[in-house]
């Protein structure tokens, strides 16, 4: 009887089991409803937790949530949140429907015709939800509480109550009505959030708050309906609930600032219309005891060089002592002649080989070369103004609060021909000294990074060539090798490229400059700047020891250096095993023996934007890991909990897993790759595979990978769901032999793969984007393991892409074969034979296998006339081929509609080739010309009509 018991029990285990659904594979379908965590905050007390869950495509949703009761609030179309600084409200956006937006579009609605943002108030300790519909903005001050601004959207038409009304400010208890109700275009109000008292200002185009939230820089404009009214500056008073004219009759305003208490306030401002030619605008001052701002600098004030003016796209910011006003000049421009006529100029760009930079790269940064600014410094006390920048030395770094008396100036004038085939130029850096403008020459021609510590005591900089740290004595002028006695290399140990390393970075500094934090592959050493005390590693070994890589996290923006016996938060990645987390850190100090790192968190996820309670010991996070939808935590680091539940649906769907996979390369090299399986993965089965790669993958193990349209690169979630293994291997290179090295990874990995009883070696394909479409170029020449074979913008021939341009950035790119990532690592000149056999257009004969490219026509990365060389070498030689030119698209796909094409032609190319699925139009005979827009060619032909 008891055997016959469990052999019942057993087979209706079994029934059940086997009555299970099935779960479905993903399809196209999925993407837009498919979530992510957006924005994500922590109140200051650290009891709320406010963060957004954001579809790929429709309505997000705000969710607040309370760490003391556990209970949540959520907002339909909520975003762009933000908690006040008394961790009383939270105040955002209301979105309009996703849907209604859509159809406006459709409709090709104005702007002023389109569904507008609304704003919501929610008061934390009742979960009171206050919505204000039609409102453009909202601000509320850094540091201050109980005051928020927003500015109204401009009403569909204009009411007969408003028509006359020529007050300025008023002032209101009612907090009943509507903001529709009580404000008119473009009036300003400012709510005092406890008891919903608020005041009103018309006509306003622009505002900011002072960081404690006392006052309220505010530009008005004239009403063209009152002749009364003219444009200018007000200075609201919050407390008091009133306003002081700080400025009247200038045109426009711009770069709003206030001093850290709130008092003193700057801005510029112009008389100049709009439509002048040249627009003049001055530096206006204000500090409290002033009838009203008054100019403090034009382009006539001594100190600013001879035909030069203030620059109003420039910086306006306070030291934090309030004694110096921070700001930029800029030379006059040249006016255009209006008395040419348009259409008889010559369109030309005038190449010149002396130039500094190539046209192209000067007409790709004109724009910003035309608001470039210099840096000026004003004294309040003393009205002095002191030019700090010209042509001579475009970089000028102010030191963390501005308080102290140096800064760091830096140039590469006279270097930057070289930037043609280098990627990067030579520095030569000086000390500027801010009381009067001097300057000294620190150090000439470096070929690295100057950096000027927080009070401004020293100058470091990590030198290249040297793959050293040097520190630069601001008052003495000594110049000290502050990494020498560090036993370990402080520079990149596995950089594979024709280049000088770079280092690891620097932490940060100690409080008074005493000691600087530099890091090596897996630690952090305490350097003292002035050499005197050997180098201490802070983190007591453990980072190599357990090949940890340890990075310290700044956890408060405004920290502009660690305090002695403060506690760090890591981050940590360990090597062997891809965890990912967190571990702490209490600083040494001068007594204190060395202390490991402590473990708050580390295991197979990853972790992403961490943040702290500002007053308190809690912590919020987002973990996720190829199996687990990125979801917020919250909580202390080694105990939170998780409170959101992204992407429930992914149970109906079969997912995946990912793991590592080692083998040995051709050349004995051992490597890894990531592997992933499908969730109902059957060793007894043969599975498709495709490789997917770029350089190193596996430090990205535990990410999620969300089905998504991706700009280009494979769709991995996608296709593990439809049954296929894909496999991302590690690739590390030998310089001048790019393509032979990507062989000796990809094909090894492939053939060790192939051995596999649950590997279809017979059907195995590849797909790489960008410098993974060079390799999948590169492949197809060398072997014909692989059945299919999927190229985004790939190089076909280095001897032509060698001389071409990156349009996005104007670049040549003789720079990438010489010093970067194609590693060829000389001239085409001096080995013109590595750049052939690296190249895979000279061996296309040998291709066997079937290609699709995409090469976008706006490419600004890799010349799309370089999938053009490929297509149509392979097509010449009748080998099968396809190319896909998404018009006016870049180097990846921006657009979601071609996204989502790009995706279903994949699954149509693999699913054809390596499941032998039917082959669609587009495959079999094209799409022709006449048929575009009309015709996608993604249909299959019947029997019938074949």
């Amino acid at each position: 009887m008891r055997k016959m018991f469990l052999a019942l029990s057993l087979l209706g285990a079994s029934f059940a089991y086997a009555q299970q659904p099935a779960k479905k594979p993903l399809d196209h379908t999925v993407y837009d409803s498919w979530q992510s965590i957006g924005t994500k905050l922590i109140s200051n007390d650290g009891q709320w937790v406010v963060y957004t869950v954001t579809p790929q495509e429709g309505d997000a949703t705000l969710v607040i949530y309370d760490r003391k009761t556990g209970r949540s609030q959520s907002i339909p179309r909520g975003t762009n949140p933000v908690i006040t600084n008394d961790s009383r409200h939270v105040i955002f956006s209301i979105k309009p429907l996703f849907k209604d937006t859509r159809e406006a579009r459709i409709k090709k609605k104005k702007p002023a015709e389109m569904p507008k943002d609304s704003m919501g108030i929610v008061t934390l300790a009742s979960g009171d939800l206050q919505k204000l519909p039609g409102i453009k903005s909202f601000k509320t001050p850094a540091k201050g509480s109980g005051w928020l601004a927003y500015l109204a959207e401009k009403p569909a038409a204009d009411t007969a109550k408003a028509k006359g009304r020529k007050t300025t400010t008023k002032t209101t208890d009612d907090d009943d009505k509507s903001a529709s109700d009580k404000n008119e275009d473009g009036i300003l109000v400012i709510r005092q959030l406890k008891d919903g008292r608020q005041d009103s200002v018309k006509n306003v185009a622009e505002y900011a708050f002072s960081k404690p939230g006392n006052s309220l820089l505010i530009e008005i404009t004239s009403d063209k309906k009152d002749s009364l009214s003219r444009s200018g500056v007000l200075l609201w008073h919050t407390a008091a609930r009133k306003a002081d004219t700080l400025s009247r009759g200038y045109g426009d305003y711009k770069q709003f600032a206030f001093d850290e208490k709130g008092e003193q306030a700057a801005y510029f401002g112009t008389r100049d219309s709009a439509k002048s030619l040249q627009q003049f605008y001055q530096l206006f001052y204000y500090k409290p005891g002033q009838d009203s701002a008054f100019t403090a600098a034009t382009k006539n004030s001594s100190g600013i060089p001879s035909r030069w003016t203030i620059s109003p796209n420039s910086k306006i910011w306070f030291s934090n002592d309030g004694q110096r006003l921070f700001f930029g000049t800029a030379p006059i421009l040249p006016v255009k002649d209006t008395n040419i006529v348009d259409f008889e100029v010559a369109k030309v760009d005038i190449w010149n080989y002396k130039e500094d930079y190539l046209q192209p790269m000067q007409l790709k940064n004109a724009d910003q070369e035309l608001k470039r600014s210099y840096a000026a410094v004003y004294y309040p006390g003393t009205k002095r103004l002191v030019q700090l920048g010209d042509h001579d030395l475009e970089n000028v770094i102010i030191p963390a609060e501005g308080n102290g008396r140096y800064a760091l100036g830096s140039s590469n004038k006279g270097e930057r021909i070289a930037l043609q085939w280098t990627g990067r130029t030579l520095y030569t850096s000086y000390l500027i000294n801010l009381e009067d403008g001097t300057r000294k020459k620190v150090k000439e021609k470096l070929e690295g990074d100057f950096s000027i510590s927080p009070d401004g005591k020293y100058i470091v900089w990590y030198d290249m060539a040297a793959r050293h740290y040097f520190s630069y004595n601001n008052a003495t002028g000594t110049i000290v090798n502050i990494s020498q006695n560090i036993p370990t290399q402080i520079f990149d140990e596995e950089d594979d490229h024709p280049d000088l390393p770079i280092s690891y970075g620097i932490a940060g500094w100690l409080a008074n400059d005493q000691f600087v934090y530099i890091y090596d592959r897996y630690d952090i050493w305490q350097v003292d700047p002035t050499g005197k005390t050997a180098p201490s590693m802070i983190t007591g070994g453990m980072g190599r020891k357990g090949k940890i890589s340890f990075h310290v996290l700044k956890l408060d923006e405004e920290q502009r250096f660690f305090s002695p016996g403060q506690t760090l938060v890591l981050s940590a990645f360990e090597d062997s095993t891809k965890y990912n987390g967190y571990y702490s850190l209490q600083l040494l100090t001068k007594n204190d023996k060395a202390r490991q790192p402590k473990q708050l968190v580390l295991g197979p996820n990853s972790y992403q934007e961490l943040k702290k309670a500002k007053d308190a010991n809690a912590f919020t996070y987002t973990r996720a890991s190829y199996i687990e939808s990125p979801n917020v935590y919250t909580g202390d680091l080694d105990k939170a909990i998780k409170i959101s539940n992204t992407n429930p649906q992914q149970q109906e769907y079969n997912w995946g897993t990912a793991s590592l996979y080692k083998w040995t390369t051709f050349s004995g090299k051992p490597s890894e790759g990531i592997l992933y399986k499908p969730e109902n993965f059957d060793p007894n089965k043969k599975y498709p595979v495709i490789l997917y790669f770029y350089e190193i993958l596996t430090d990205g193990l535990y990410n999620y990978q969300a089905p998504a349209p991706t700009p280009s690169r494979l769709n991995i979630s996608f296709f593990v769901s439809r049954g296929y293994l894909v496999f991302a291997p590690d690739i590390r290179y030998e310089n001048g032999h790019p393509g032979q090295s990507a062989y000796d990874y990809i094909v090894s990995a492939a053939d060790d793969l192939a051995k596999q009883p649950w590997v279809d070696g017979q059907n195995m394909g590849i797909q790489g984007q960008s410098w993974g479409g060079y390799q999948v170029a590169y492949l197809i020449t060398r072997t014909n393991r692989f059945k299919a074979a999927w190229s985004g913008a790939p190089v076909a021939n280095m001897t032509s892409a060698y001389g071409g341009i990156r349009w996005e950035s104007g670049m040549n790119r003789q720079f990438q074969y010489e010093h970067s990532q194609s590693r060829i690592g000389a001239t085409l000149w001096e080995k013109p034979e590595l750049y052939i056999e690296n190249s895979p257009l000279f061996n296309l004969p040998k291709v066997t296998t079937p290609i699709a490219i995409m090469a976008n026509d706006a490419d600004g990365a890799v010349p799309w006339y370089q999938g053009i060389e490929l297509f149509t070498g392979l097509r010449r030689l009748g080998k099968p081929v396809w190319m896909l030119n998404y018009n006016n698209e870049a180097h990846n796909l921006v657009q979601r509609q071609n996204r989502k094409d790009i995706q279903r032609r994949e699954q149509q190319f693999f699913d054809h080739f390596l499941k032998g699925a039917p082959a669609p139009q587009w495959l079999e005979s094209g799409v022709p010309a006449t048929e575009k827009g009309i015709n996608w060619g993604w249909d299959v032909k019947s029997e019938d009509n074949k």
